[in-house]
């Protein structure tokens, strides 16, 4: 007859390690889950299997409560009410770039929260001091936008038919919209829903709808599966490319002639920024490249394509200048201090006829070889290696060079994909006015109630969700329109294509000529309304970062980065 388990299982909790027999008889007294509870009593020679409650998984932690009964949970945020999932549920961070799930979101949640986990500290010190009454242009591409404020967004819902196409007809003749500091109504004011529908027209090429386009920098697991016919048929891509490039000679054409202010070529690897004269302080057509590898690079030298890489230069200036004032302060406690390789100077080249001296006193030094040319040449490129795929390998092309880049991109093989979801796949070309082959497209817009907790009572908050691949004059012509619609009181959350975030990087040698006015004058006529055209003609103040968080309190702005 076994003897009774000294130590009886405990409900909940799984017993330690023990010795082969002692588990054989645990098991042995383990219960049906389907007989009623009794104190487990000494076995006989029939021993009945005591019941016991049921067997809780032994790998959980320890610490859990047994099956059944579940843990208490953690109070609301901010009060939230039970009924309704909190919104910051919903919402992913401000400071990723992830889709939406417009499905997963209630009608009715708990915005403060969200409102109050966003005024978090800058990430960059360039954080204004004071309220200002614009913004700094922002050349990244929004994936999402997210406004918020105490009045409802009821003017942007269910446009008319009439309103929809006034609203096209304003965007394609490029009428500018002047709206008073404050709208009373704005459900019923006509003219501000027609400038709503304007700001959301974009132009993209080439046009598959079943297939999301933008982003194309890590899109394949969206692409994956969808329909490619052109992936195994080179006619088709010859065919696809062909219409590709026609479209983006005519968006250059259009730029040139300063009928076009901006446009981004988004392929699977990088994206280009092509601008016009007068834009970001510059007096010439610029293209910025990012991210790019040392052969992209390469093979542009080789096109004749000549570029400067900002950040890359900054940095180097800035370890020089930081050298130099080492060596003074050095050179003033002692004066026999000596300039070393690293502070600027080349290497002698007897210095590696030394290196190599203790070889030949071993008489092995005829058996090795010195550094040959490219090795050589690997090394002096070794800083520039290290920053393929990172913001700083940023790439800038200035002048009658943007043309031959064009030529270049036009021809170079490893624009486009040969395998993957990808392959074939002509890049996305982005344009805020039309163009050659280029489809008019809009962005989507929805609004949101909620409800928020203040102290004892609910009281409801407003949002207004803005999904696509938002640019700089979109961003800005939203703003406007808010700013009227909402009294002068409204926050953003912006979530940026990380890729394009050091599009604001500022321009080397940026032109601060008089002459600026004569390079402007042209530029009233690209399309944009002439506020945005004044803000987005600044020099990029906000350096590798964007904006990912915007307020605008009594008619005035702050931002964090």
């Amino acid at each position: 007859m076994a003897a009774p388990d000294p130590a009886p299982a405990v409900p909940g909790y799984s017993p330690g390690f023990k010795k082969p027999p002692a588990t054989l008889r645990l098991k042995r007294k383990r219960p049906r889950r389907s007989e009623p509870q009794a104190e487990p009593q000494p076995c006989a020679e029939a021993p009945r299997v005591p019941p016991a409650p049921a067997r809780r998984n032994p790998f959980s932690s320890l610490d859990n409560a047994p099956r059944g009964r579940q843990p208490p949970r953690e109070p609301w945020p901010e009060g939230g009410p039970p009924s309704a999932a909190p919104f910051w549920q919903f919402l992913e961070s401000a400071y990723e770039d992830k889709p939406s799930r417009n499905a997963e979101r209630p009608e009715g949640a708990n915005v403060l929260t969200l409102a109050n986990d966003l005024h978090l500290p800058a990430l960059t010190p360039d954080v204004p001091t004071s309220p200002r009454h614009e913004f700094p242009a922002d050349w990244s591409i929004k994936t999402r936008l997210l406004f918020m404020s105490s009045q409802p967004f009821t003017w942007a819902e269910h446009l008319k038919a009439q309103e929809e196409a006034q609203g096209f007809a304003q965007h394609c003749r490029a009428a500018e919209t002047n709206l008073p500091q404050s709208v009373q109504e704005p459900k019923l004011s006509t003219e501000l829903r027609c400038a709503f529908q304007q700001s959301l027209v974009y132009w993209l090429h080439p046009s598959l709808p079943w297939l999301q386009l933008f982003p194309r920098i890590g899109a394949d697991r969206k692409i994956a599966g969808k329909a490619c016919p052109w992936s195994q048929d080179e006619a088709l891509q010859q065919a696809l490319m062909s219409e590709w490039s026609v479209s983006f000679t005519s968006l250059y054409n259009l730029l040139k002639a300063k009928l076009c202010p901006y446009f981004y070529v988004c392929t699977y690897q990088f994206t280009v920024l092509f601008r016009a004269a007068g834009l970001a302080g510059s007096d010439v057509i610029t293209a910025v490249i990012s991210p790019t590898t040392r052969g992209l690079r390469e093979a542009m030298r080789n096109e004749g394509i000549e570029f400067s890489l900002p950040l890359v230069e900054e940095s180097r200036t800035r370890k020089q200048k930081n050298s130099e004032v080492n060596l003074e302060a050095e050179a003033a406690k002692s004066p026999e201090v000596s300039r070393s390789p690293e502070d600027g100077e080349e290497p002698a080249t007897s210095d590696d006829d030394e290196s190599f001296s203790w070889l030949e006193e071993m008489g092995v030094r005829d058996k090795v070889k010195k550094q040959d040319a490219i090795s050589i040449k690997l090394q002096k490129e070794k800083h520039e290696v290290q920053v393929d795929h990172k913001p700083e390998s940023l790439a800038l092309v200035k002048g009658t060079n943007t043309f031959t880049l064009l030529n270049f991109l036009i021809n170079c093989k490893s624009l486009v994909a040969v395998a993957g979801p990808q392959a074939g796949l002509p890049p996305t070309l982005l344009s805020p006015i039309a163009f050659r082959g280029g489809t008019m497209q809009t962005l989507k817009a929805r609004s949101i109630n909620a409800k928020a907790r203040v102290r004892l009572a609910y009281e409801d908050v407003f949002s207004l969700e803005v999904i696509g691949p938002v640019m700089p004059h979109s961003l800005h012509s939203l703003t406007m329109l808010l700013k009227a619609a909402q009294r002068g009181a409204f926050s953003a959350v912006l979530y940026t294509h990380e890729p394009t975030a050091v599009f604001n990087t500022s321009l080397d040698n940026a032109s601060t000529a008089p002459n600026k006015e004569t390079i402007c004058k042209d530029l009233p006529k690209c399309g944009l309304h002439s506020k945005t055209l004044d803000q987005l003609s600044q020099l990029p103040t906000l350096g590798k970062s964007s904006i990912r968080f915007l307020e605008m309190k009594d008619y005035a702005y702050t931002w964090k980065s």
